[in-house]
């Protein structure tokens, strides 16, 4: 007998449910929440057809018939609580994968991989659980216009970034934290506890984020005023997203320190400076703060930009005064 769906439930591979009188396959393992129920869950669960009632997982082609129904995957809760068994990754692989993937070749490039394993990683489906959370709805800039090479580069940053923003989130929810900082995976707007404020709109903090956009880590900010929680700058356009890392820490191990026009780590006062992401090209972004429009907006800034980067009102803006975030 089939078990009836239910939250707060731990959900492998091999699971099976019954929700409203059909029945689901697991696609990705998650611990289940009270409004991540199947049939609102595409990414997550397959729909058995009733007929045959034979176990399908839906294809990458059908993920990409529900973008709009995508609810994401377990993260974070936002209980700062150490100890227990989170050591699940959604992320990790898709149900059709066989190819094994070192977890050092992880952090490679897609263009960085030979044409030989690049074929061995597209026949053993290692590109499958990018290409599904792409079809649920993950940031891809202009995914549209770009080739078949172009979009399997993304999707496989994407897997990648993921698979390690959740290991680090599980670390930290079983040691608590391992250094000054700490980068979180959050949904929506659950922001953990131990969230560093890098900034203030209208009185309400604005939180250090990040998230992968079109193969770099992009910094931004979140906040619970936001309609899916994490807003980024990105090629002169704002971009809101639900899924994104928070960066933890505690506040006497950093300060903001002064900057104008092109950052020059050397000229820190001797700080190294907490790097947030990186371009798509590799280059290091670092995060910093400017205050505009009456507030004080996170943002981005590097040794290749004119200033430090922030987004407001559907665009991105350049500021040549701002501050950095440095370890003390």
């Amino acid at each position: 007998m089939v078990a009836y769906w239910e939250p707060g439930t731990q959900y492998n591979y091999g699971s099976i449910v019954e929700y409203e009188g059909h029945k689901y396959k697991i696609i990705q393992p998650h611990f289940s929440e009270g409004d991540w129920t199947p049939p609102a869950t595409p990414a997550l669960w397959g729909r058995i057809q009733d007929e045959d009632d034979v176990p399908q997982p839906p294809s990458v082609e059908q993920h990409q018939q529900q973008q709009q129904q995508q609810q994401q995957p377990y993260t974070y809760s936002g209980q700062q609580q150490y100890g227990g068994d989170h050591n699940d990754n959604p992320y990790e692989k898709h149900p059709d994968q066989q190819a094994d993937i070192p977890q050092e070749e992880r952090k490679k490039n897609w263009w960085d991989l030979d044409d030989e394993r690049k074929k061995q990683l597209e026949v053993g489906g290692g590109l499958l659980a990018g290409a599904a959370l792409l079809a649920g709805g993950y940031a891809a800039y202009h995914h549209h216009e770009k080739t078949e090479e172009q979009k399997k580069a993304t999707a496989w940053g994407l897997q990648g970034w993921l698979k390690e923003a959740q290991d680090r989130t599980n670390l930290y929810r079983r040691n608590g934290p391992q250094g000054p900082t700490t980068w979180v995976l959050v949904q929506g707007k659950d922001i953990p506890p131990g969230a560093l404020v890098g900034g203030q709109e209208h009185g309400q903090p604005l939180y250090i984020a990040r998230a992968f956009i079109d193969g770099g880590l992009q910094v931004g900010k979140a906040s619970q005023r936001f309609s899916k929680g994490g807003v980024f700058g990105f090629r002169h356009k704002e971009i809101e997203l639900p899924t994104y890392e928070v960066l933890l820490g505690d506040p006497r191990a950093v300060r903001w320190i002064p900057a104008h026009k092109t950052l020059s780590v050397q000229n820190l006062e001797g700080l190294r400076p907490v790097e947030g992401g990186r371009e798509d090209d590799g280059t290091p972004l670092f995060i910093a703060q400017a205050d505009a429009h009456g507030g004080v907006h996170p943002g981005k800034c590097s040794e290749k930009l004119g200033g430090a980067y922030i987004s407001y009102g559907g665009t991105e803006e350049e500021q040549k005064n701002y501050r950095v975030l440095c370890y003390v």
